[in-house]
């Protein structure tokens, strides 16, 4: 199973791959993991379907993982579902606007986003897509976005379009 993984550091990209192996979890595909570092690079890639799964740095430069991820579900029939790794656990609410289906923090736990990876692609394997609204029946404590930070009902961050004048 093909899995991009998108930073402008090469340090967050090889981590990622550490942490993936050869496959996150026993009962899954092995990964074939592509790194890519650039935005071009990374639509080029989208556009030729050539990703199965992806794992986003949010905090990439000079476009970040949320709003590819953003764009990527806007845009793409049947996009790829999406591990984002977020700078803090207090971005959550970011995440819920990307529409990430999965979210990890730096520092990067191994084991946590192993674990979600696996998830995304037992679902990708499956044939089901995922839904970044229903992140329930996971496991708590792997970084995944809590109820609590996931902004107003219907999974909106609370903003200008919202606040009341």
């Amino acid at each position: 199973m093909k899995v991009v993984v998108y930073s402008h550091v090469a340090d967050t990209r090889a981590r990622v791959r550490l942490a993936i192996g050869r496959r996150p979890a026993p009962d899954v595909p092995e990964a074939e993991v592509i790194e890519v570092a650039t935005h071009p690079a990374l639509i080029r890639l989208l556009d030729a379907g050539g990703a199965d799964v992806m794992v986003l740095d949010g905090e990439a430069q000079p476009a970040g993982g949320m709003g590819i991820c953003r764009q990527a579900k806007d845009e793409i029939y049947d996009c790829p579902p999406v591990l984002l790794i977020i700078g803090r656990a207090d971005d959550g609410w970011l995440a819920t606007w990307s529409r990430a289906d999965a979210v990890v923090s730096h520092p990067i736990d191994p084991a946590a986003l192993a674990h979600a990876l696996a998830g995304l692609m037992r679902q990708r394997a499956a044939g089901i897509a995922p839904s970044g609204e229903a992140w329930g029946g996971r496991p708590p404590g792997l970084g995944l976005v809590p109820e609590a930070q996931r902004g107003v009902p219907g999974g909106r961050p609370p903003g200008p379009a919202l606040s009341q004048a």
